[in-house]
């Protein structure tokens, strides 16, 4: 069964479609994107998913487990693979 797209606005005034009970903006999301550090590797709604959850810096997702970082909504397995090098790269891991 496909869900039927909604045209949405955002706060800024930005129109898109969505089939899903998300009320993230691409265009916003395009826009908010960091340049550099972790966060820029990832998909918007993995960053957003994060940045709701308060882990903004490589410190904090190494006081999460991989179950934990999985259960957020928005955060799905392609995005270990990356946040566990950005870890790596830091000397961090993931909690136990």
């Amino acid at each position: 069964m496909v869900s039927e797209k909604s045209l949405r606005v955002c706060e800024k005034g930005h129109q898109y479609y969505k089939s899903s009970d998300c009320t993230s903006c691409p265009t916003c999301d395009k826009e908010n994107k960091p340049i550099s550090g972790f966060l820029s590797k990832l998909s918007s709604p993995a960053r957003n998913a994060l940045v709701r959850e308060g882990v903004e810096t490589l410190h904090k997702l190494s006081s999460y487990s991989e179950k934990e970082i999985l259960r957020l909504h928005g955060i799905g397995p392609a995005s270990l693979p990356v946040l566990r090098t950005s870890l790596e790269e830091e000397g961090l891991s993931f909690k136990e």
